[in-house]
C-alpha cells in the first residue's frame, strides 16, 4: 500500500466511492444529496496548512483522508480530519494506514492535536479503529446523529495529542 499526497486527477476515483458512502447516510454528516462539486472543493482544494491524502493499493484509489485545522484561530493547532475508504478495499488495513498517515502528517505540519467532532457510535470499526489508534472518546452526543436504519445514535468526539 502506498500513502501520497492527492493530485486533481485523483478526484473521479475518490468521489466514484465518496458519493454512495454520503449518500447513505450512515456515516457522514453531510447533506445525502451533496453535489460533486461541493463535496470536491471541501475535500481537494485544499490550502496549508490542510492536506489531502490517498492510500493506492493494486493500482487503485482505496481511499482517502482530508487533515484540516478543528477551528479557525486561536484553535487552529488542533487538526480534524474525514476518511472514507472505498468498501472494495475493507478489511485491507487501509482505513488504519489512512490514520496513521495522517497522524504522522499531522505532526509534521505542526498541529498539536487531533480531534474528530462526528464519529458515529454505529460506525464500530471506525470507533475501534480510532481507540486503538490512542484517542479517547471525550463524549458521546445523544441523538447527534440521524441515522437511516437506526435512528437517532449518538456521535462520538474524539482527541489525541500529537505531541508528547
Amino acid at each position: 500500500m502506498r500513502i501520497r499526497d492527492a493530485e486533481a486527477a485523483d478526484w473521479p476515483a475518490i468521489w466514484a466511492f465518496a458519493r454512495p458512502i454520503i449518500e447513505a447516510g450512515e456515516t457522514y454528516p453531510w447533506p445525502r444529496d451533496t453535489s460533486e462539486e461541493w463535496a470536491r472543493s471541501f475535500w481537494i482544494e485544499k490550502e496549508p496548512p490542510a492536506s489531502v491524502q490517498v492510500a493506492e493499493l493494486d493500482g487503485r484509489v482505496a481511499g482517502t483522508v482530508e487533515i484540516h485545522p478543528n477551528q479557525p484561530g486561536q484553535g487552529s493547532h488542533v487538526a480534524n480530519a474525514g476518511f472514507m475508504v472505498d468498501p472494495a478495499f475493507r478489511g485491507r488495513g487501509v482505513g488504519r494506514a489512512l490514520g496513521e498517515a495522517a497522524l504522522a502528517r499531522a505532526a509534521a505540519d505542526g498541529f498539536h492535536a487531533m480531534q474528530y467532532n462526528a464519529v458515529v457510535e454505529t460506525n464500530e470499526r471506525a470507533v475501534k479503529l480510532w481507540h486503538s489508534l490512542g484517542f479517547e472518546t471525550l463524549a458521546v452526543v445523544p441523538d447527534g446523529f440521524r441515522h437511516p436504519v437506526h435512528g437517532l445514535v449518538g456521535m462520538h468526539i474524539m482527541y489525541r495529542l500529537l505531541k508528547l
